[in-house]
This record gives C-alpha cells, sequence and structure tokens, in this order.
C-alpha cells in the first residue's frame, strides 16, 4: 500500500502548483503501526461500509484492535498464577508412561483405557467412587454429629459444657479444605462460621442466662463481628447483670485495657476501682441482689495486684505504691472500732487519715491508722523534729552534644528510676502541694480510696504483703511458688535466661543477625555452660521488671537494687510491720530479704566490677549478720543456709564451709526427716560438686569426696566437721544408703496418707530428701541409680540439671536426658526453667526437626504463652548460629553447621501465631520482642521503643503519650530549657 503525504512545498517552481506527492520512504513511518496521532485527525467509525468504492471489486476490512486483544487473552496459554494452573498444581501428577492395558470381553484389543473398559461394563471409575463414598460418608457422619447435639442439648437444655462443645464443633466440621475455592472464599466461609456460631450462642444464652462461660464465649464471637463500641455496651450490660463474678470482671478489664480507641489511663484505673469496689459490697453483703461467689476475695486480691502491675506499666508508679502502702494501713493497722463495718464505711474513716498528712508505711516515724486514731481521740501529737538531709541531686544531663531524642531517653529512664515514691509536701520545711514540680507525681485520695479491699484470712494477708515485696524487685518466688504468674505481667528478658546465661547476653544474642566479627567459639548461647549448673535455679525469675527498672529490657540497671531512697523505705517498711506479723510471717519476710541480699551480690558478680562487688558483699554481709543476731533467727538453718551461700559467692569458701558445718551441727532434728537440714546439706552438697568441677578435679575415689561426705554424715544424724580430714568407709556409704531408703519410704507412705486424710500435701520433706538421695547415688553408683530415685514430678528441674551437668562431664545418651526434660514439660508446660535446660541442650545439635515437632506438640495443646516464647527463643538462637557460621568461613571453605533457609520467614510466623492467642495478645514481653526481631533496636521500655525506631517522630509519641495519660516525667518544653541551660 503507498503512502501518500501531503505538505507545502518549499521550492515550488509553478504558483499554481500548491501541493506535491513525495514519493520517498521514511523509516520513522514503520516504527509504529500507525502514524503519530497529531498527524492523523482522530474519528469514530460507524458501520461496515465506505464511500468511493467499487463494490463487486474493492473491499475494506475493518480490524477491531479491542476484539483482538480479547481474543488474545481468551486464546492465549493460562500463566501459573491463573486459577486453571493453581488447580491443575493441586491435581495428581499425570503419568508419562501409559500402563498396559489387560484385554477382556469388552476391550478385546486393548486399545481401550481402564475408564472406558469401567464405561462398557457399565462401571465408575474406583477413585471417584471411593471420592463420592469419602464425601457421602463425612456428610453422613456431620449430619448424625449435629443431629447428636440437637438431641442432647433438646432433652438437656442446661448442658453449658455441651453447648460450647457444639459451637467448639462448627469450626472443626467447617475447616478450609485445600481446593481452589477455599482461597476465594475464605473469609465469607469464616464469616459465615462466625455467624452461625453466634446463632447457637445466643440460643444458649437465652436458654440459660445465668451461664458466665456461655456469656463470655458470646462476647468473644462478637469481638470479630461487631465494633469496638458495641462491644463496650454489651461488657457493661453483662457486668452489670452478674456483678458478683470475679473472671467475669477480669475478662472485661483486659477489654477495657485493650479497646485502644477509649483507652487511658485514668478510665483503666476508675474501672479497676469499681470492680473492686462492686465486689467488695457482694462479699460484705451490702449488695443484697446478689450473693458472693466462692473464692471471691482471693481473686479479689489477684485484680488489685493486677492493677498494680498496670499502673507501673504505664509508668504511674507513685499510684501503685501509694496503693500498696494504703493496703498496709487498711489491712494490718485497722482500728477495732471499724472492724465490724462494711468495706466502703471503713474506707470513709479512712480517708482523713490519708489527707491528715501523717507519714505512712515505709516513711520515717510511721506509725500506722490504729495508732493515729488513737491519739487523734487524746487530741493528737506533736510533729516530730525532721532531720534535714539535703540529697544532691545528680546532673541529669550528662552529654548536651547527643541527639536531642537520645538524651530524651536518658532523662527520662533517669527520672523513672528515681523518682517512683509518691512526693509528699514536708510540713517542717513550709512546703505544700504548690512546691511540687510534677503533679503527677502526688497521688489522691480519690485515685485509690475505690481500690481498698479487706482481707481476713491471714494467708492472703501474707500474700498481699509479699506481693509488695516482689513489687518492689525482693525475690519471693520460693515462698509463692503455688502462685501461678499471668502473661500480662512478663515484661522481661530475665525468664527466659535463668540458668543459662546473663539477660545481657541472651538479649545481644537475641538482636544480632551474625557475629560478622567472629567465629562459632565466640557464641556464648551454644558453647559455654553455665558456671553453677545446679545452683542457678535457686532463685527463680518470675520475668516482672521490679519498679523504677521497667524501662530496660535488656536487663541493664541503674543500681543493683532499689537505691538510697528505696533501701530507706524497704527498711522502714519491714521495721514497722514485722511486730504485728506472726512467727511464722516473720520469718518468709526475713528469708525474701536475705534472698535480697544475695541477689544484689550476684548482679555485683555478674557485672564483672570487682569494685562494686567487694562494696555489695560488705553491705549484703553486714545486713545479714544483722538479721542472724536477732531471737527468732538464731536457730534457723534456712537463713544460715543463705548466709553460707552468700559467703560461697563472694569466694570465701573456707568461711562459708565453716558456716556450713555450724549450722548443721544446731541443735534440733538431726536425721533425715528435717526439712531444713536437709536442704542445708543438698546445697553444700551441690556447691562442693561445682567446685570440683570448676578445678577438673575428678575424684575417682569416693570416699574422699566433700559432696559424698556431707551427705553420708547427714544420714548418720552428725553434722560434717570441716575441713574434710578422715575419708569414708565403704561400709559406712552402705549404711548411709540403707538410711536414705528407709526414710525415703517412710516420707512417700506419710505423703499418699496425708494426701487421703486431708486432701492437702504433706510437708515438704520429701523433695528435698529426694534430692539428697539422688545426689548420693549419683556420687556412689552413677547417673542411671540417681535417675531411678526421682519419683516426684516437683523435683523435675533438679533431675533436668543434674543430668545436664552429667552430660557435659560424662559420656552419656541424649536420650535419656530429652526423655526426662520432654515427660517433666508435657506437665508442666509453663515452667521456664524446664524450658531453658531443654533450649540449650537441643542447641548443641544441628538438628532442630524434632525440638520444632516438640514446640509445636505442646503450644498446639497449651495455650499459655511461655513455650512459644522458648520456641521464639530457640528459632533465633539457631539464625544467630547458621548467619554466625555462614558469614565467619570464605566461600571456598566448608560451612560447620548445615545452613538453613526461611529462618526469618519461620520466627515472623511464630510470633504471628503468639500474638493471636488470647495470653499472647495480653503479654508485653512478647510485643517487645516482635519489635526487636523486626528492627532490632537497642531500646528501653515499650513506649520509649517508638522514639528510639523513629526519632523524627519525637513530638507525635509524646502527644500521644500525653493523650492516653502514660507517665511522661519529661516534658519537651523542660528539655529544651535543659539543654539551654
Amino acid at each position: 500500500m503507498s503512502l501518500l503525504i501531503c505538505s507545502v512545498g518549499r521550492d515550488v517552481s509553478s504558483t499554481e502548483e500548491k501541493a506535491r506527492g513525495d514519493r520517498n520512504l521514511r523509516k520513522a513511518n514503520w516504527t509504529y503501526k500507525s502514524l503519530y496521532r497529531g498527524d492523523v485527525a482522530r474519528y469514530r467509525r460507524k458501520g461496515t461500509s465506505s464511500l468511493g468504492l467499487d463494490c463487486r471489486k474493492q473491499e475494506i476490512s475493518w480490524e477491531d484492535s479491542k476484539k483482538k486483544r480479547k481474543q488474545k487473552g481468551d486464546g492465549g496459554a493460562d500463566r501459573y498464577f491463573s486459577t486453571a494452573s493453581r488447580h491443575l498444581l493441586r491435581s495428581e501428577p499425570s503419568v508419562s508412561v501409559k500402563p498396559r492395558v489387560q484385554t477382556s470381553s469388552v476391550n478385546p484389543l486393548g486399545i481401550y483405557d481402564s475408564s472406558t473398559a469401567l464405561w462398557l461394563q457399565g462401571k465408575g471409575r474406583q477413585d471417584e467412587q471411593k471420592q463420592i463414598t469419602q464425601v457421602e460418608e463425612s456428610a453422613a457422619h456431620v449430619a448424625g454429629k449435629t443431629e447428636e447435639f440437637n438431641r442432647h442439648l433438646r432433652e438437656h437444655p442446661s448442658d453449658t459444657q455441651q453447648w460450647l462443645q457444639f459451637i467448639q464443633y462448627q469450626v472443626n466440621k467447617t475447616k478450609p479444605k485445600t481446593c481452589e475455592s477455599s482461597e476465594c472464599k475464605s473469609k465469607s466461609s469464616y464469616k459465615a462460621v462466625l455467624e452461625k456460631k453466634l446463632s447457637i450462642a445466643e440460643r444458649a444464652v437465652a436458654i440459660n442466662p445465668t451461664c458466665i462461660s456461655l456469656q463470655l464465649e458470646r462476647l468473644r464471637i462478637c469481638q470479630e463481628l461487631w465494633e469496638p463500641s458495641v462491644l463496650a455496651k454489651e461488657w457493661k450490660k453483662l457486668v452489670f447483670l452478674h456483678p458478683n463474678s470475679a473472671p467475669l470482671w477480669r475478662r472485661y478489664l483486659l477489654f477495657i485495657q485493650s479497646y485502644f480507641s477509649n483507652f487511658t489511663v485514668s478510665k483503666v484505673n476508675s474501672a479497676y476501682g469499681k470492680c473492686l469496689s462492686t465486689l467488695s459490697a457482694v462479699l460484705d453483703g451490702s449488695m443484697v441482689s446478689h450473693s458472693a461467689l466462692p473464692g471471691t476475695e482471693e481473686d479479689m486480691l489477684d485484680l488489685f495486684i493486677q492493677q498494680c502491675q498496670f499502673l507501673r506499666q504505664a509508668g504511674h508508679s507513685e499510684k501503685a505504691i501509694s496503693l500498696f502502702q494504703a493496703m498496709m494501713d487498711f489491712t494490718f493497722f485497722k482500728p477495732d472500732s471499724v472492724k465490724k463495718l462494711s468495706t466502703r464505711q471503713q474506707v470513709e474513716f479512712f480517708e482523713p487519715f490519708w489527707d491528715s498528712g501523717e507519714a505512712r508505711v515505709g516513711e520515717v516515724e510511721a506509725r500506722g491508722w490504729k495508732a493515729w486514731m488513737l491519739q487523734q481521740e487524746r487530741g493528737g501529737w506533736l510533729p516530730p523534729p525532721t532531720e534535714d538531709k539535703e540529697e544532691e541531686d545528680e546532673e541529669e544531663v550528662k552529654n548536651r552534644s547527643q541527639a536531642k531524642w537520645k538524651v530524651w531517653l536518658d532523662v527520662e529512664s533517669l527520672r523513672e528510676a528515681a523518682h517512683w515514691l509518691p512526693w509528699r509536701p514536708d510540713k517542717a520545711k513550709g512546703q505544700t502541694e504548690e512546691d511540687c514540680d510534677d503533679p503527677d507525681r502526688q497521688v489522691l485520695f480519690d485515685d485509690i480510696g475505690s481500690s481498698l479491699i479487706c482481707l481476713s484470712s491471714p494467708e492472703l494477708r501474707l500474700r498481699l504483703l509479699l506481693y509488695f515485696l516482689s513489687f518492689l524487685g525482693l525475690p519471693v518466688a520460693s515462698i509463692l511458688s503455688e502462685v501461678s504468674q499471668p502473661s500480662l505481667f512478663l515484661e522481661n528478658l530475665s525468664v527466659l535466661t535463668q540458668g543459662m546465661i546473663s539477660s545481657v547476653i541472651l538479649f545481644n544474642t537475641f538482636l544480632k543477625v551474625g557475629n560478622t566479627h567472629g567465629n562459632l567459639s565466640s557464641i556464648p548461647i551454644t558453647g559455654k555452660e553455665p558456671q553453677r549448673p545446679l545452683t542457678s535455679y535457686d532463685i527463680p525469675d518470675l520475668g516482672v521488671d521490679s519498679v523504677g527498672h521497667m524501662t530496660t529490657l535488656q536487663g541493664k540497671r541503674k543500681w543493683v537494687g532499689l537505691g538510697r531512697q528505696g533501701e530507706r523505705f524497704l527498711t522502714n517498711m519491714l521495721s514497722m510491720l514485722q511486730p504485728v506479723l506472726p512467727p511464722h510471717h516473720r520469718a518468709s519476710l526475713t528469708l525474701s530479704l536475705l534472698q535480697y541480699e544475695k541477689l544484689k551480690v550476684l548482679r555485683s558478680l555478674h557485672s564483672g566490677n570487682k569494685k562494686r562487688l567487694h562494696s555489695q558483699g560488705k553491705s549484703s554481709k553486714r545486713v545479714v549478720k544483722r538479721l542472724l543476731k536477732e531471737p527468732d533467727n538464731r536457730s534457723s538453718l534456712i537463713l544460715w543456709r543463705e548466709y553460707a551461700h552468700l559467703e560461697w559467692l563472694l569466694g570465701n569458701l573456707v568461711e562459708a564451709r565453716k558456716v556450713f558445718s555450724t549450722a548443721s551441727a544446731m541443735g534440733g532434728v538431726k536425721d533425715l526427716s528435717g526439712a531444713a537440714l536437709c536442704e542445708l546439706c543438698l546445697l553444700w552438697s551441690q556447691l562442693e560438686l561445682e567446685e570440683a568441677a570448676k578445678e577438673q578435679s575428678r575424684l575417682t575415689d569416693v570416699t574422699t569426696s566433700p559432696a559424698v561426705c556431707v551427705l553420708t554424715k547427714l544420714a548418720e544424724g552428725t553434722s560434717a566437721s570441716f575441713p574434710f580430714s578422715q575419708s569414708l568407709s565403704p561400709v559406712s556409704i552402705l549404711k548411709a544408703r540403707k538410711s536414705y531408703e528407709q526414710a525415703l519410704a517412710a516420707s512417700l507412705s506419710d505423703l499418699e496418707q496425708s494426701i487421703k486424710n486431708s486432701h492437702y500435701p504433706a510437708p515438704p520433706s520429701p523433695p528435698c530428701l529426694v534430692g539428697c538421695y539422688a545426689l548420693f547415688q549419683y556420687l556412689t553408683v552413677g547417673v542411671h541409680a540417681a535417675v531411678s530415685v526421682y519419683s516426684l514430678k516437683v523435683l523435675a528441674v533438679q533431675q533436668a540439671a543434674l543430668l545436664k551437668y552429667h552430660s557435659s562431664n560424662s559420656v552419656f545418651p541424649l536420650a535419656t536426658l530429652r526423655q526426662t526434660l520432654t515427660s517433666a514439660i508435657s506437665s508442666w508446660p509453663s515452667c521456664a526453667l524446664l524450658w531453658g535446660i531443654y533450649v540449650q541442650v537441643e542447641n548443641r545439635y544441628h538438628s532442630a526437626g524434632r525440638a520444632r515437632r516438640f514446640f509445636h506438640s505442646v503450644t498446639r495443646d497449651s495455650g499459655g504463652v511461655v513455650p512459644r516464647l522458648f520456641a521464639i527463643v530457640a528459632e533465633q538462637q539457631r539464625k544467630q548460629l547458621v548467619d554466625s557460621a555462614q558469614r565467619s568461613c570464605h566461600y571456598n571453605e566448608a560451612l560447620p553447621i548445615l545452613p538453613e533457609n526461611g529462618l526469618g520467614n519461620r520466627i515472623r510466623g511464630l510470633f504471628e501465631t503468639a500474638t493471636k492467642t488470647e495470653d499472647g495478645a495480653h503479654c508485653p514481653l512478647l510485643w517487645r520482642m516482635y519489635i526487636h526481631f523486626l528492627v532490632r533496636p537497642i531500646m528501653p521500655g515499650l513506649y520509649m521503643d517508638a522514639v528510639q525506631l523513629f526519632p523524627e517522630h519525637l513530638q507525635e509519641f509524646i502527644d500521644l503519650m500525653m493523650e492516653k495519660e502514660l507517665r511522661l516525667r519529661l516534658p519537651l518544653e523542660e528539655l529544651d530549657i535543659l539543654l539551654e541551660d
């Protein structure tokens, strides 16, 4: 086809010729299918005819570009991501080689395939028939099961457990299958299942309106269907109808805390106050419409502790301390004249004392509510003269050259560690409430009055006091061992590191993707064993930050204790409370205080600062000796045991052995029936065994072993004298073994008889006795004899630690240790100590499949967050090991470990799965670890994480904190003034 381009001629000879034809080819015209759109007029064609053509000889073929594209799209091959291709991939693979078809009457030549031959016989394909049969059987089973549920619920409509199982059955029978329609219809089918479950739940609630579990299940389903505002109204309606249900209140408070759009600290705090005041009215009979349920008083104490922990996590540590102070006065120093009144009336009498300015628990010259009321009746007393001790203010801004956000983080964490006590005006100095620089440091009675509760049980009073000590940072886990720690309080990595390494090492390991400057020998997790493999579990860590130290995730503390001001507060509180406590409760307080001093020595020891360790050792020894001089504590073997352990940690082995020997020779029970003596000798023998392993002096003759000598003298009823000059005779070892067997049989018999008679456990002599006997058998016979002794589940941690110690020092099959750990963890899936040993053992080997299967089996059956946390830590440690191996070797060298891909995606999947659980959604530690994994910063508390990650948005984050009423100690305006100074 020739192309005619018309243009104006520039050198035309004739003026009559206005245009000329240019027949020269232009290559630019072949670049596109048509001319440039600006040269050709656009028009829309109507019809297929054309003017000026001879219909008999000429014809024009019009091509439609839209039809072309449509035909091209329809006729082309399917891409790999198309629906048909995905369906083909899920189907069975096609067989490339056709099998030889057997001849038959209907297929004499063998030219028909099997399906055609079956069709000629009037039969269908066997696999299709089998699938159809399976589908029919499954449908029949579902219909039969549903009919069974309906029939049972029609006959027994009050069976709430059957209603809950019927609701759960809707999920099991509608699980998505791996087919094409499951992906495109998953959301709609899931919503349909939720609506069906909701209809069943509403029907169950209509029939059983008083059942709390059905109401909670209904609201749990509605959480994914309704708006938060509608859901909040339903929660308020439910707690109004059932004000006496403590579990319902606990779930409601968790909902209020997680309702972000309407969340403020004051609203949540008032909700806690309303909850506790309502339950108090139900308990004392003021609310006559509802009766108190069993265990309401204990639930009220748990809710009170949960409120204090919430205030501390929100930064309002002053309000939390004031709540504990008020509860101490309200519980232990209550006047006799108000004890018979209702809780609300007692709170009204307590308010004048709180507002009077009188010294409170923990403050100097505090006398208590009872003494104040008695003195008010006599006319009051004169305020004592106060000593003017001006404390030197530490300079807050140490480096003004840093970025603004770094200075803000440093000053904020410094004030959080120093200003956790409520501020009160000093009347002797003429101070008023207006002299306080930070109004949030003042606590009014309206903030705490509605949360005061009455505790009538002495055990609950002791538990309240121990919770206060734990809140201050004192170890009380050995005393409160029967109380489980909610996942809502977990926020520190120490729960994942106890018994293994320090939290600083694990924190650095957790953050690193790879060790770019070292090799495998520099990895602390898998290459080094703990220095105290048998006694590192002596003080369990709950994984909860103490007051004043909540902003540090990696374990770095400003002080090893509470600081100078906090230590004074603790001393004043204990000296005030001990006279009003019974003797056995005072012993618990003294034990917690001694363990606190030992914990401070351990922290100084881990810091590596010898000067700090020496100073802290002198201070702790002075406190412990002062406590042991008291008449009630002189004969307490438990306290002497702690003192000897403290001396051992300080490196004074000779002095520690003398203390152990002197304590074991004290008066009292000298045989194996004494629990305190067994605990003392068990710790002594464990320390001697660790010291022998540290010096690599493995003795082949057990008669000269100090640990065997201690355990043998215990069985004989005599004390082990130091130094160990004489060796034991084989006859004495045999007699000791016989004594252990008889004592253990008698203790287990008494334990079974006590359980049958009173349904309560016997005195705690069997655990320590079994521990001594097992260690004795391990040292004299072997590890298999020690394993056969452990018959009590409560000794699982000690048994696992002993087997791990033996496997690290001798040749020992791993299967025995793994079987011990897996069986114990299956019984106690929330025991962090067992999980720590299991992770440390499995990380020494290359294969991770067995550990992953075990983690999956435990997390599938358990709803707790502790197994999921350790599963994440195990994968993080493995990722660091693989990355370090790959980066430490050259490209042509062999790797010391098998490379593994996809660990990052696996870890992210574990985080996502854990955060979707009920306990994981409210666990601060899990969310902090997730943020660390995504961005890997070194940062303080959760609300400060965003500042560390995105410093350019500092103003926005501070505005959000102020909007939600989170505690802010350093406004940006004050920071500007500090930087200018």
